[in-house]
Parts: C-alpha cells; structure tokens; sequence
C-alpha cells in the first residue's frame, strides 16, 4: 500500500501485471479478472467513502451508504476505463467515485435516511434465505430462515469479517469457550466453501458489498447470487451442526 497526498490508500501494482490484468479482462474476456481489479480497487473506494462521510454533513448517511455509493462509483470506473489511454486508474477511478457518493447522498432524502445500508442488505439476506418449497410449513419456512440469520450474526462477530455499523466484538470474559470454538469452526468451514460461494460469502460480510454489486463483479445474475448466498450458508449451517 502507498498513500497519496490526501491520504487515501492506494494498491501498489506492478505496472506489468496491472496492464496484463486490464488487458486479460477487457480484451480478451477472461472469467475473474473483474473480481480481481474490484478487489484490488476495493481499499481505494473505502477509504473515499470514509473521507467523504468526515467532510459533509451526514443527513442521515452512514458509512454503510457511504461505501455502497463508492462500490458503484468504482465499478462504473471500471466499466468506462480505457487503459491504452495511459491515465493511471486510480486517478481515473476517484472523480467517479466522488461523484458517485456525491449522487448518492443527494439522493438519501429524508425518508431514505431510515432505512440505511444495513436495512436493506439485511433484507437482502432474508430474501435469499427463503425457502423454495412453497409447501413448506409456516414454522419451518421461518426456522431456515432464522438460522440462516445467526449464521450471518455469527460471520459479523468472527473477526473475519468487517461491519462498519457495529462496534468492537471481539470476545470477552463473558463469551463462552464454546463459542470462541464455534468461531474458529466457522472460519475453516468459509475456507472449504466452492470458490464462488467464498467470493460471495466474503464480499458481501466482510466488505458489506451488496448482492447486485457482486453479480456485477462476478458477471452472473443477481438471482444466481442470492442462490450462491444461500448454499454458502447452508453449507455452512450443516458444517458447525446447526439443528432445526
């Protein structure tokens, strides 16, 4: 990392690798190369966001909205990018990340401001894990969905991930021995996940990117994601033995 005159973090890339990575994406269509540069670029777009949220007034806008609105900034950039143009992304990248926030915030009127980020990602989440059995039982359809639910409090209370509307959560001598184990379970059990899934999973918990965001990034459909989202979380539901 290196930083620049206003104090936002940049990746520092090989040069070479930079323009091979760009190249391999734009030119030649290569899966996975997209992912890349957005997680390259990702530290970039946090920390405008943070510096923005300190320099205007918030009307209501958090952190959370705050990356939401750089997050699309930054894949904009990476859309309208042309790299035989020789200007560096970075540069490139900021003005529409600014703008992007700028947008955003204006957008957050009043009865936007009560229903922040977190809000509406946590709708997100219960959306993806509803049953698809429509005949299900009421009692059962709400138990998936609840234990899907604790599998994701448990990942925002791992130190794996990052939540920026929560505070420190690190274990105290209140919290049990069980279940500091039962975090350490969860965290080898992210690291066997498919690698979509993993993408998924660690996107979305550890740098709060939304389910329409990722499928950008990944180049799928948002549907496909949510269902990604879903079979991470029973996959990892099964793995530290949640029980119905």
């Amino acid at each position: 990392m290196r930083r620049i005159g206003r104090g936002l973090a940049l990746v520092t890339i090989a040069p070479r690798a930079e323009a091979s990575l760009w190249r391999r994406w734009r030119y030649e269509a290569e899966a996975g190369c997209r992912e890349q540069i957005f997680v390259r670029y990702r530290s970039l777009a946090k920390a405008i966001a943070a510096r923005q949220l300190s320099r205007r007034p918030a009307h209501g806008a958090e952190l959370g909205d705050m990356q939401q609105f750089a997050y699309e900034g930054l894949l904009l950039a990476m859309e309208r990018f042309d790299p035989l143009r020789g200007i560096p992304f970075p540069a490139f990248a900021r003005r529409r990340i600014v703008g992007s926030i700028s947008n955003g915030a204006a957008r957050l009127g009043e009865l936007d401001a009560q229903h922040h980020a977190w809000r509406r990602v946590a709708d997100e989440r219960v959306r993806s894990l509803a049953p698809r059995a429509p005949d299900a039982a009421p009692v059962d359809r709400l138990a998936d969905v609840a234990a899907g639910l604790a599998i994701g409090v448990m990942l925002a209370d791992t130190g794996m991930v990052e939540d920026a509307n929560r505070g420190d959560h690190r274990p105290n001598a209140y919290e049990s021995l069980a279940w500091r184990e039962l975090h350490a379970l969860l965290g080898s059990a992210i690291e066997r996940l498919p690698e979509r899934e993993r993408s998924v999973i660690r996107e979305h918990y550890e740098h709060g990117v939304r389910f329409a965001q990722i499928a950008v990034i990944l180049g799928i459909s948002r549907g496909r994601v949510s269902q990604l989202h879903a079979s991470a979380i029973g996959r990892l539901r099964g793995a530290i033995g949640t029980i119905r």
